[in-house]
């Protein structure tokens, strides 16, 4: 028994423009900010300057990779490419990672050392910065696939670091504090460090196959033992694509006394019961009692 559902295509190629929205605005963004960041002589803007590069490679790859998930399935990829966007939300969570720990070595040693930067051209940046970033993330929130939610992540940290970066700007004009610059970027930097390490493990997670709900598990086996016709279950499995379509296989047991009709009935029935799942495969082996599954030299 087999069933598939194509209603997803319309959210990925949505995935596909938000993400490159994201890209074009980053990309130019971060040229401006190395410019910027020179002019103002501030190393907290060319340290995010840094960053910003990070998250438009970051985001290009996932665009790519987003693009390609989309592709029909084929011969070699049999689902199709939707596992390349988990690669991609599992790369960019990587390179998060990556940045936010570089940020914290180099914020650190500042508050031995703190550097007086232009206080006018920080604030002005830091506007725009704020006014970018947050336009890109707006774009991006209305998707909800792994690889949108970590480029969130991504847009977000910078525009919490431009929040730092105009309250430190605004601070500075009155007194002549820049430790408060280094204080700041660690502090978003750790919190952001929390949200993508929970995230990544959650990729990570999906990219074994690991069973992308427990709870649903459950459910979807009480569905398939309620049936009178089922005496048993096994090589039960629930995977996921990309954390948003699910594959499911079982083998049901039948027992003794299950007619031609109760069978036709049992799966019209399972169709239904199974639809709310929405699962982009199922794939259910019928076996009568005195069967011998063919696949129990391997492990369920």
């Amino acid at each position: 028994m087999h069933s598939h559902d194509h209603s997803h295509q319309g959210s990925g190629d949505n995935a596909s423009k938000r993400i490159g929205w994201a890209f074009f605005l980053n990309v130019v963004f971060t040229i401006i900010e190395f410019i910027g960041g020179w002019l103002t002589n501030s190393t907290a803007i060319m340290a995010d300057a840094v960053h910003d590069l990070g998250d438009s490679l970051s985001i290009g790859t996932a665009w790519i990779l987003n693009k390609l998930s989309d592709k029909e399935a084929n011969n070699t990829f049999s689902y199709g490419y939707k596992r390349f966007s988990l690669l991609g939300a599992l790369i960019n969570g990587l390179v998060l990672t990556v940045g936010s720990v570089w940020i914290l070595f180099e914020a650190i040693p500042r508050l031995a050392a703190p550097e007086m930067p232009h206080a006018e051209g920080m604030l002005l940046l830091s506007i725009f910065g704020m006014a970018v970033n947050g336009f890109a993330a707006y774009k991006l929130s209305d998707g909800d696939s792994l690889n949108e939610r970590v480029l969130n992540w991504h847009l977000l940290e910078d525009v919490l670091g431009w929040v730092a970066v105009f309250i430190v700007s605004v601070v500075l004009m009155f007194k002549p504090w820049p430790i408060l610059d280094p204080i700041l970027s660690i502090g978003f930097t750790l919190f952001i460090l929390f949200n993508v390490v929970r995230n990544l493990k959650e990729t990570l997670l999906l990219f074994l196959q690991a069973t992308p709900d427990s709870k649903q598990v459950e459910k979807v086996r009480s569905v398939l033992l309620s049936k009178s016709e089922v005496d048993a279950l096994h090589h039960f499995h629930i995977w996921s694509l990309d954390g948003e379509q699910n594959v499911m296989t079982a083998h049901l047991v039948l027992t003794n006394e299950a007619t031609v009709s109760q069978i036709q009935t049992l799966k019209r029935q399972l169709q239904e019961e199974l639809a709310v799942f929405e699962f982009v495969h199922t794939t259910i082996e019928l076996e009568f009692a005195d069967e011998q599954c063919r696949d129990d030299n391997t492990n369920a």
